[in-house]
């Protein structure tokens, strides 16, 4: 979720006549909080998770299951608890789809090992106050993306999409669905009408032995009806007129008018392709669930070495956590919502996106504004004060009074200092052409910000703002950064560097972005919790990730294959533990070594390669801790959810769905995914994270027991039944 101001949006033909004030005031209002906050330290550890929920209307004597528009009173309500009543344990933020309710702890977690522990329970709290919100024949689900979300009768109460008309004009979706906040249906506007089309998301088909070949979408009702509306009206005029007549009316490329029983979605919408599912509007993306982290660091040095550092984890996380298999109806061969997103913001025009020669526009522009960094931000080794490993494993006396915010500890005393250690950045990992605005740049270097973060910031600011208040267009830069938020909330990247907000106890922050949301509050609780000890691991050990920029990228399009987790490898650094400290006497002869691996290399290690694991250097951090036993075996639960998922024994929520939907009674093998499937699945989700044991025995077969919990249901007895028991009975 990003900047919810309140006030009148500008439309798009008076809002970018405003984006070099917008800018121009931006970096002001940046300048003024970094040169207040830059030298701040002995910032707390505190972190939170942020986790999107999606509710769905369930018809029993139908069998169909659809997104409930309900959920917009639903949050309302749950607004007026949070603000109501006390030692309420959650807090509650409108999403994109009017479907969904953003749910994230009340207060931080903070840097003890009782917050870790304390975690699913928060998340457990926070899907049962939405359920007892809900109506008989509602439930709350955490899926990246409602399989059906586009299909035929997809939303409850029905609405139809308005294709010539509205915020995003789509074939399949309707406005409705959109949250009425004046940002939501602001920015679909505001996004189409700059890059001067509607946006065009095309997902391959996941050919099965029924699936057409090739594969042809069939023309929607909603644009059969505009094409026999529009050839009744113009009789008259050609047809090539009536074809540019169609493409201005309907923001999209129309290279047919005539309709009839055997035209394709493709041989009318030259967006559209064969064998692909297409996909024409924000909310496919926006749409879709996640599950992100945010850090407080303890100085603003802490927050730009950890952001480096999880570079190339996001792209590795994204492929541990898919969950998204099935888009508009039909199963595609794809396992990631991560392409479909950043697409469904996708707001370059042609001249941007290098299809045409750069003219009115400022810069030939390589990403959407929803995808993974382009740069490295790290300070340089001149922020950094040089010490050994060792000087990390705490006793008894140093837990109590230690300095070293790297540190989780296991009684209530905080460290309060930055400790970082060396710098591992070198020039050679930021290998890909950062496109940046030169002046921004210079007005930043010559305020005192330094190179790396100067090129961060006015590569950000590359992009207009998309939504414009009136109201909020003169602002007092020293004591506010909206302007600034403005344009950094609608960079959607898999890390967001966070400055602290203007008069504010915040520090600075780092944002993890990449995952997808999991189907339990036990495997969202494992992911989060793996991600806050990975930090600590980092910096207790001075861990060393760095790889080129360009090998990110290619591991974020391998992450979003199909069963990418246990069938592909990833570009990761083999020295990731510095040779001065765990590694002396090991091999440096190119300290700098990257390689292919498999996920179960990176998180679980390989011996016969010397591959150091991440799973294990967790436990080496945690045995410096002295915890005790039964916190220890709290915390290995989740582990050792991550460290199966990383071998493969546990499958990523993704394979599960597609297996799920492969094996119910209902599918023909043709790619199609209909409701009475999606309703089943419904039901055994809700089952599991109620503890149902009936839903969990159905569901136990490819998943497993761990991803439940530690209820010990699976008895031997039951073994014979669990194997035997197909998906839906």
């Amino acid at each position: 979720m990003g900047l919810l101001s309140l006030g009148t949006p500008l439309p798009w033909n008076e809002a970018y006549k405003y984006a070099d004030h917008v800018r121009k005031h931006g970096i002001i209002q940046f300048l003024n909080i970094f040169n207040k906050e830059k030298t701040r330290r002995k910032t707390n550890l505190l972190w939170g998770d942020e986790i999107e929920y999606t509710v769905i209307n369930m018809n029993k004597e139908s069998r169909k299951a659809r997104l409930s528009l309900h959920a917009a009173e639903v949050l309302h309500q749950l607004q007026e608890d949070e603000k109501n009543k006390e030692n309420y344990n959650a807090s509650w933020k409108p999403e994109y789809g009017k479907y969904m309710i953003e749910g994230t702890p009340n207060q931080p977690y903070g840097a003890t090992i009782y917050d870790l522990i304390t975690v699913e329970n928060n998340m457990k709290e926070r899907r049962r106050l939405i359920r007892e919100k809900l109506n008989d024949n509602e439930i709350i689900t955490s899926m990246t993306t409602f399989p059906t979300l586009g299909a035929k009768d997809f939303i409850y109460p029905p609405h139809l999409p308005t294709p010539t008309s509205g915020s995003s004009q789509s074939l399949y979706i309707p406005d409705e669905a959109i949250t009425s906040h004046a940002r939501f249906p602001t920015l679909t506007a505001n996004i189409r009408k700059r890059r001067g089309t509607k946006v065009a998301i095309n997902l391959p088909i996941y050919k099965d032995t029924r699936t057409p070949s090739p594969f042809l979408e069939p023309c929607p009702d909603s644009l059969a009806e505009v094409l026999k509306q529009e050839n009744e009206k113009n009789k008259n005029i050609t047809e090539s007129e009536r074809v540019s007549l169609l493409s201005k009316k309907l923001f999209s490329n129309i290279k047919n008018s005539n309709i009839n029983d055997s035209l394709s979605l493709p041989e009318i919408v030259s967006d559209a392709k064969k064998d692909h599912v297409y996909l024409d509007c924000m909310c496919f993306g926006m749409g879709c669930s996640c599950l992100q982290i945010t850090f407080q660091a303890c100085c603003i040095e802490e927050a730009r070495k950890l952001y480096d550092l999880l570079v190339p984890v996001s792209p590795i996380m994204l492929a541990l956590s898919a969950g998204a298999p099935a888009y508009k109806g039909y199963l595609t061969d794809t396992d990631c919502r991560w392409d479909v997103i950043s697409g469904s913001v996708d707001d370059r025009n042609e001249e941007e996106r290098g299809l045409k020669p750069l003219k009115n526009s400022r810069f030939k522009i390589n990403k959407s504004r929803y995808d993974s960094i382009d740069s490295y931000l790290s300070s340089g080794p001149q922020y950094f004060r040089n010490h050994q490993f060792k000087n990390h494993y705490h006793d008894e006396d140093s837990i109590n009074n230690s300095c070293c915010s790297s540190s989780i500890h296991n009684d209530k005393h905080i460290p309060e200092c930055c400790f970082l250690g060396v710098s591992h950045y070198k020039s050679k990992y930021n290998d890909i052409q950062l496109v940046y605005d030169e002046k921004i740049y210079k007005n930043l270097m010559e305020n005192g910000v330094d190179d790396l973060l100067a090129k961060h910031i006015a590569h950000l600011f590359i992009r207009d703002p998309i939504v414009i208040f009136n109201e909020l267009l003169d602002q007092n830069d020293k004591k506010t950064t909206d302007h600034f938020e403005n344009i950094q909330s609608t960079n959607w990247q898999t890390l967001r560097f966070k400055p602290p907000p203007a008069n504010s106890d915040i520090g600075w922050r780092v944002e993890f972005r990449s995952m997808e949301i999991q189907l339990t509050d036990f495997a969202n609780a494992a992911f989060s919790i793996f991600i806050v000890l990975l930090t600590r691991t980092i910096l207790a050990f001075n861990l060393n990730f760095y790889i080129p920029i360009s090998k990110v990228d290619e591991n974020m399009k391998t992450a979003q294959i199909r069963d990418a987790a246990r069938t592909k490898k990833f570009w990761f650094r083999k020295n990731i533990i510095p040779c001065d400290s765990l590694s002396e006497g090991s091999n440096t002869e190119d300290e700098d070594a990257y390689e292919l691996m498999t996920i179960n290399e990176i998180f679980n290690g390989n011996k016969k390669k010397d591959i150091t694991g991440l799973i294990p250097l967790i436990y080496s951090y945690l045995s410096s801790l002295r915890i005790d036993t039964n916190t220890f075996a709290s915390l290995e639960r989740y582990l050792k959810f991550i460290s199966q998922r990383a071998r493969g024994d546990l499958v990523t929520d993704a394979v599960w769905m597609r297996d799920f939907i492969k094996s119910h009674k209902d599918y023909k093998q043709d790619s199609v995914v209909s409701s009475s499937i999606v309703y089943d699945l419904c039901n055994i989700l809700e089952g599991v994270n109620q503890e149902d044991n009936d839903a969990l025995k159905k569901i136990y077969r490819t998943v497993g027991s761990g991803i439940f919990g530690s209820k010990s249901i699976f008895s031997s007895d039951n073994s014979n039944f669990i194997n035997s028991t197909p998906f839906i009975n």
